[in-house]
C-alpha cells in the first residue's frame, strides 16, 4: 500500500491492527538532514517519511517503528487506549509489562502529570453583570518534581527515563495500573521530529517481538515485525545499543530500576541521588518484580532462539583472567557439542558454537581429545566493540551481536561478560536477563 493510500484509508489500516497481515514499508531517513535544517533532497525525503508515519499515528490505531539513540521503538499515541493496545498486540507483549512514554518537550512531559480540576464555568449572565470583577484564578501548571530538574537539564534529550506521577489522561494500560508513568525525551532527531509532528506523546517499547533481543537496526525490526507494522523509519544504527536508564526519584532512597546509558556513576554526582540504589544489584523485591512499574524488570528479555550462557568476567585488561575464561569456554563448548552429537547423531550436519567476546587476545579452542573424530564443529567468535575495549562500545554491539550469531545457525551462544561498572552494568543486566545459565569467574 502506498503512503498516500495509507494516510487516506484509515479503515483498512485499522483492520490491519486487528490481525490482518500488512505490507511493511521501510522508509529511509537521514538524521543529519533533520538536524541541519537543510533544504536538500535528503531533508525532503526525511520530512515526507516522518509526515507519513505521523499521519498513520494520528489517524489509525496502528503503531510504527522509529529509531532512537538507544534502540528502535514501536510507537503509538500514548493517550489513546486503543492505540496503546495495538502495541501490545503487535509485540505479543504481556499486559502487565508497562510502557515508556516519549515526549519532545518539558511541557509535553508536564501534560502527563495529574491535572487539577478547572474552575466551574461562569454563566453569560454572571459574566455580563460582573465584568469589572477580578478574573477567577487559574490552576497552576503541574510541575515535574524538583529533584529531577538538574538531571533533566544534563541528560534530556537522552537515554534517561524518569518515573512521574500519572495523570488520569494517561491510560492505565500504559502503566499496567500503577500510579506512576515512565517518561523520557529521546535524543534522536528522527524520534523528536516524529513526536513533534504528531503533537502528542508516544508510548514506545522496543520494536521487536516480546522477549527477543532489542533491535538496533531497521533490519532487526523487519526480521521480527514484518507484516505486523505498516512502516519502519530507518535512521541507521542506534548509537547507544541498550535501552535507557530508568530512574525512580520519587522513592527514598532513589532507585535505578533498569541501568542504561546514563550510568550509576553519573547519577550519583547529583544532589539527592548520592545514595541511589540499583534494583537486582543492591537489593531485590519480589513484589516489585511481580508487579513491575517499568519495562525490563519481570520477564526474560533480550533472548535469541537458542541457549545463551554467560561467562562472568571482571577486568577486561587482565590477560590471565581472559585465559581462564577462554579455557572454560572451550570445555563448555566440548560438553555442548557432545550433547548435540548424542541427541542428534554425528551425521546431523555441522554444529556451530557462537561466542560474543568483550576482549579477544586469546581465542576459544576445543581440546581435540574432548571430541570424537566424527564430530563436525566450528566456533564463530564475534568481538563486541570492534576492538574498543570499553563498556560503551560493548553495549553498542550487544544486541546486534546476539542477532548476528543467531543468523549463523549456532546451537548455543557464549557471552563473555564485563565489569559491572559504567555502561557495563547495563550490559550485564541485559545478558543476565537473556542467559539460561551463568558460569561464574
Amino acid at each position: 500500500m502506498e503512503a498516500a493510500e495509507a494516510a487516506s484509508n484509515g479503515e483498512s489500516w485499522n483492520r490491519g491492527a486487528l490481525g490482518a497481515r500488512l505490507e511493511t514499508v521501510v522508509l529511509q531517513v537521514d538524521p543529519q538532514s533533520i538536524t541541519s535544517g537543510s533544504q536538500s533532497a535528503d531533508a525532503a525525503t526525511a520530512n515526507a517519511a516522518i509526515d507519513t508515519c505521523a499521519t498513520i499515528l494520528k489517524t489509525t490505531a496502528l503503531p510504527v517503528a522509529f529509531p532512537t539513540e538507544t534502540v528502535y521503538g514501536l510507537g503509538a499515541n500514548a493517550l489513546s487506549e486503543n492505540c496503546v493496545a495495538s502495541i501490545f498486540r503487535a509485540k505479543g507483549r504481556p499486559s502487565d509489562n508497562p510502557l515508556i512514554v516519549h515526549v519532545s518537550s518539558l511541557d509535553m512531559a508536564r501534560s502527563l502529570l495529574p491535572q487539577q480540576h478547572p474552575p466551574p464555568p461562569r454563566s453569560v449572565e454572571s459574566t455580563e453583570s460582573s465584568s469589572s470583577s477580578p478574573p477567577l484564578p487559574q490552576d497552576p501548571v503541574p510541575e515535574i518534581p524538583a529533584q529531577y530538574l538538574p538531571l533533566l537539564a544534563k541528560f534530556w534529550p537522552g537515554p534517561l527515563t524518569i518515573l512521574l506521577p500519572r495523570g488520569a489522561q494517561v491510560p492505565s494500560t500504559v502503566t499496567a495500573g500503577h500510579p506512576s508513568v515512565a517518561v523520557r525525551m529521546p535524543g534522536h532527531p528522527v524520534a523528536l521530529a516524529l513526536i513533534e509532528k504528531c503533537g502528542f506523546p508516544i508510548a514506545a517499547p522496543s520494536a521487536n517481538t516480546s522477549g527477543r533481543p532489542s533491535p538496533t537496526r531497521a533490519s532487526h525490526v523487519k526480521d521480527d515485525l514484518d507484516g505486523v507494522v505498516p512502516y519502519i523509519l530507518d535512521g541507521g544504527d542506534c548509537a547507544g545499543g541498550v535501552e535507557s536508564t530508568v530512574l525512580d526519584g520519587l522513592s527514598r532512597p532513589p532507585v535505578i530500576l533498569r541501568p542504561g546509558g546514563v550510568t550509576l556513576e553519573m547519577i550519583r554526582k547529583f544532589p539527592g541521588f548520592e545514595d541511589v540504589r540499583v534494583f537486582k544489584k543492591d537489593f531485590s523485591d519480589d513484589a516489585m518484580e511481580q508487579a513491575p512499574v517499568t519495562p525490563g524488570m519481570k520477564y526474560r528479555h533480550y533472548s535469541p532462539r537458542m541457549e545463551v550462557v554467560l561467562f562472568e568476567r571482571g577486568d577486561l585488561n587482565d590477560d590471565e583472567e581472559e585465559r581462564r575464561v577462554v579455557a572454560r569456554m572451550g570445555a563448555e563448548a566440548a560438553a555442548v557439542l557432545e550433547r548435540h552429537k548424542r541427541d542428534r547423531g554425528p551425521s546431523e550436519g555441522e554444529a556451530v558454537v557462537g561466542v560474543l567476546r568483550t576482549s579477544c587476545r586469546h581465542h576459544v579452542e576445543i581440546p581435540s581429545a574432548a571430541l570424537g573424530a566424527a564430530t563436525r564443529w566450528r566456533i564463530v567468535e564475534h568481538q563486541l566493540g570492534n576492538g574498543e575495549q570499553t563498556a560503551a562500545a560493548v553495549a553498542r554491539g550487544l544486541f546486534h551481536g546476539l542477532r548476528l550469531l543467531e543468523s549463523k545457525g549456532v546451537v548455543v551462544i557464549f557471552v563473555e561478560g564485563t565489569a559491572e561498572e559504567h555502561e557495563g552494568l547495563a550490559v550485564m543486566n541485559r545478558v543476565r536477563k537473556a542467559a539460561t545459565r551463568v558460569v561464574p569467574l
